[in-house]
């Protein structure tokens, strides 16, 4: 197949493959900051407005983008084009370079640096494979640079032949108005040299060649970009000198270029006597027509120095864009904007800002009446700071006097003040300070300062934006987490939640106390982070609360918790977070020194015996959370007094980039290492010691539960035989157990208690009837029967004759209820013990 490939488009092909591109993906980035007001934009419109109305009502569209591939114009599309590239961000404010975009008629002519054609399937992402598209770079008539490219595109089927011809065309027209536009004097002198060396019959008769630049001015073929940049800098810095002077430059591949600046002679420029200049230059290792010393730059030397001056300061605002909002962070994206001011364009810079703003708030108007600044970043003390005591501003000074208006204020020529505003909100001032040994500011300068503030406040109120967002999830994560582990004697707990840096995510865990002196251990994550993550994180944490005071099984509860999520995801589509959330829920029974336990695709528990032996038990996977239709798997056994169960989620074991069986090996190795004796506290901290990744990639919970068992002393059970007068015997030995515990206080309450329940379930259930009771953290009471049916409470009329006993039973004690059993059921209920 690749024979059949045209040779650009396959070189496009593997630089696309090099460079990770998806091809099933299209994701072009876009952005507000369209340069209308720029030469090449001015250059065109004409040229666009002619081209726009020969393609009226045509299949085909006319882009004009700049030297980045970000599309600033677009003209003549029609449906059904127009939808189409809308579908596909084709329109003005998406950046469509190849490395963004694959293989396509603008970014491949921009990286080739040559027109290029691109139709159908030589698209190499799968979403543009329904254009044809023919791309021409535009150059800078007097420097070579591509300042953009003219794109024409259309749907495969509509493609014109002639587009190619049209496109070279309009391309030359808008290069010739760069011409027209690049400045009278230096363009007479190119003229004029052109004419003095007799290339070119005359200034009438400038052309272009085939690459688009004037000819013969310019850097030699075959250079890579760093090398024409490179030459032109030293090109531009020679002429800028206004001498005769030469120097020598290395270049790629082992080459060295010698640069050869000489005035031009005498009158070539005409009666103005401009101090032109025109800078030549020769390569070592060209061969072929057209080696040897060429002219590379002509200019005059005033001309040259101020285009060092705008060169420095493109460059300036150039990093300056790279290198200010790294971060989300509003410290150290105002410390960032110190940073590429010093030493390039001050010797200190400061920035102050609003006090809410550090905080994420948004600034009120009196703010700015009476500003209260805080110094978050001064190249003076450090290039940032944390957030220090409100920085006096007087009313009268520069900061204020920024602050009040909307533009930089000077005083003296030493410093600077600029209001950092954005989206019409004040944000705080940025203040730029030069030495009595450094040049004073300039009118300039004035402008300067003003593009770096405007780009750093932009970054400053999407840090604020986020940080007032990342607040509201936090808080709403923390109202939603555990606050305290409540009171139970079944197992000895200890955990840990780490959340990830500037990440809310949707990790969770509980401790519940359950029926029975039994306790629920559970665990769980949701997909994704923020405060769609945090929100549904309490949600179902909320649920699982709900459905186990149902005192259900593990699979069933699972199996609710899994109806529920699928059930909110249809009502509120994508944006619950619910569907793809994992759990595991863990039931152990203290008396019966029994666990139950089951997942919903979340990680194993691990044991450690209390001989020191680790194991992860196998369990039955079960299915994520809104799936649905799959059912869950309950699995069940013994646990020696004294094992620890260790629960937590996947940011423990998985980091970034580790394999999860990988960090399960490193989580047993770690518990294994653990003192035997240690206490869950202990082992929280060996674990986290010895497995917490740096940094944090996720949000890490970790629950590690020692297990503990009620004995014989603190149960009692007895067979209650289908006889009513059993009860009475019942109460005797109640009496004596209470008393024997030395609770005699409850021994009433608990007569009553029991005469109700045992003799509701001899009348009405079906044998055989069990009771227990159990000293706890309360005083638990049960009976056991094998029906299914369960009292409730309702309201007695006056004239019934029955139905106030567990009203009765309800009211003498502090909690009861019902759970289901194998056999039947059991009515519990709960007596808060004597202090």
């Amino acid at each position: 197949m690749e024979e059949s490939v045209r040779v650009p488009i396959l070189a496009s092909w593997e630089r696309c493959q090099a460079a990770g591109l998806d091809p099933e993906r299209l994701d072009v980035p876009y952005t507000r900051d369209i340069d209308l007001a720029g030469p090449l934009a001015r250059a065109a419109r004409p040229v666009l407005d002619r081209l726009a109305d020969a393609l009226a009502g045509s299949g085909t569209a006319v882009l004009l983008t700049d030297g980045s591939g970000l599309v600033l114009d677009r003209r003549a599309a029609r449906p059904p084009l127009l939808p189409a590239l809308d579908d596909v961000g084709l329109a003005p404010g998406f950046g469509y370079h190849e490395r963004d975009a694959g293989t396509n008629g603008i970014g491949t002519a921009l990286t080739a640096r040559r027109p290029v054609r691109v139709s159908g399937e030589e698209h190499y992402c799968a979403a543009l494979r329904r254009f044809t598209c023919f791309g021409v770079p535009l150059r800078h008539p007097v420097t070579g640079r591509i300042e953009g490219v003219l794109d024409l595109t259309s749907l495969q089927d509509e493609a014109h032949p002639l587009m190619p011809q049209l496109a070279r065309g309009s391309a030359l027209a808008i290069e010739h108005r760069l011409l027209e536009d690049s400045g009278r004097r230096e363009r007479a002198m190119l003229h004029s040299y052109l004419a003095a060396q007799h290339r070119m019959p005359g200034p009438a008769a400038l052309r272009l060649d085939g690459d688009g630049r004037i000819q013969p001015v310019g850097p030699p073929a075959g250079l890579t970009a760093g090398d024409e940049a490179s030459l032109a800098e030293t090109a531009t810095r020679l002429i800028a000198a206004g001498r005769r002077d030469a120097a020598e430059l290395p270049l790629s591949r082992g080459r060295t270029a010698v640069l050869l600046c000489r005035p031009l002679t005498e009158g070539a420029v005409g009666a103005e006597g401009a101090e032109g200049a025109v800078v030549e230059v020769s390569i070592s290792g060209d061969t072929g027509p057209r080696a040897g010393r060429r002219p590379l730059l002509v200019g005059d030397a005033g001309v040259g120095r101020l285009a060092v001056a705008a060169r420095l300061r493109l460059e300036l605002l150039s990093d300056a864009a790279l290198r200010i909002g790294t971060t989300l962070d509003v410290v150290r994206t105002a410390a960032e904007l110190c940073e590429a001011a010093v030493p390039r364009f001050a010797d200190r810079a400061t920035v102050d800002l609003l006090a809410p703003v550090v905080l994420g708030g948004t600034p009120q108007p009196d703010d700015t009446a009476a500003p209260d600044l805080c110094r978050v970043a001064d190249t003076g003390t450090g290039a940032a700071q944390a957030p220090a005591d409100p920085v006096p501003a007087a009313p009268d000074g520069p900061q204020a006097r920024a602050l009040a208006g909307d533009g930089p204020v000077r005083a003296g020529n030493g410093l600077i003040a600029v209001p950092l505003r954005a989206r019409d909100t004040p944000l705080g001032v940025a203040t730029f300070h030069r030495t009595a040994d450094s040049p004073p500011f300039a009118e300039d300068d004035l402008t300067l300062a003003r593009e770096l503030a405007a780009r750093a406040a932009v970054c400053v109120d999407n840090a604020r934006l986020f940080t007032r967002e990342h607040h509201l999830a936090l808080e709403l994560q923390r109202s939603l987490l555990p606050h305290g582990l409540p009171a139970q004697h079944a197992v000895d707990v200890a955990h840990r939640y780490l959340p990830a840096p500037g990440r809310v995510g949707g990790d969770w865990f509980d401790v519940i106390p359950l029926s029975g002196a039994r306790v629920a251990l559970v665990v769980g994550d949701v997909v994704g982070h923020g405060i769609h993550a945090a929100a549904a994180m309490g949600r179902l944490r909320t649920a699982v609360h709900n459905f186990s005071a149902l005192d259900l099984p593990p699979d069933e509860l699972l199996g609710r918790l899994d109806d529920l999520a699928v059930r909110l995801d249809e009502e509120g589509g994508a944006h619950t977070g619910l569907a793809g959330a994992t759990c595991l829920y863990v039931v152990y029974d203290p008396v019966a020194r029994r666990c139950q336990l089951a997942r919903a695709g979340h990680l194993p528990p691990a044991l450690l015996g209390p001989d020191g032996d680790v194991r992860f038990p196998e369990l039955p996977a079960g299915p994520p959370l809104g799936l649905g239709q799959i059912p869950f798997e309950t699995t069940e056994f013994d646990l020696p007094e004294g094992t620890a169960l260790v629960l937590y989620t996947d940011g423990l074991i998985e980091g970034r980039h580790a394999d999860p069986e990988a960090g399960m090996r490193r989580l047993g190795r770690a518990l294994a290492a653990a003192p035997r004796d240690g206490t869950p506290e202990e082992l929280c901290a060996a674990v986290e010691s010895a497995l917490r990744p740096a940094p944090t990639a996720d949000d890490i919970v970790l629950l590690v539960a020692r297990t503990r068992a009620l004995h014989g002393g603190q149960v009692a059970c007895w067979d209650v035989p289908d006889d009513p007068a059993a009860v009475s015997a019942l109460r005797c030995a109640i009496t004596r157990r209470l008393r024997a515990w030395d609770l005699d206080e409850l021994t009433f309450t608990t007569e009553l208690i029991a005469s109700e329940l045992i003799t509701n379930a001899l009348r009405h259930a079906q044998g055989p009837v069990q009771a227990r009771l159990v000293r706890d953290r309360a005083l638990v009471f049960e009976v056991a029967d094998a029906s299914g049916t369960s009292p409730r409470l309702r309201r007695a009329a006056t004239t019934d004759e029955g139905g106030r006993g567990i009203f009765m039973v309800a009211q003498l004690c502090r909690r009861w209820g019902t759970r289901y059993t194998e056999q039947g059921k059991v009515i519990w209920t709960e007596q808060q013990l004597p202090a």
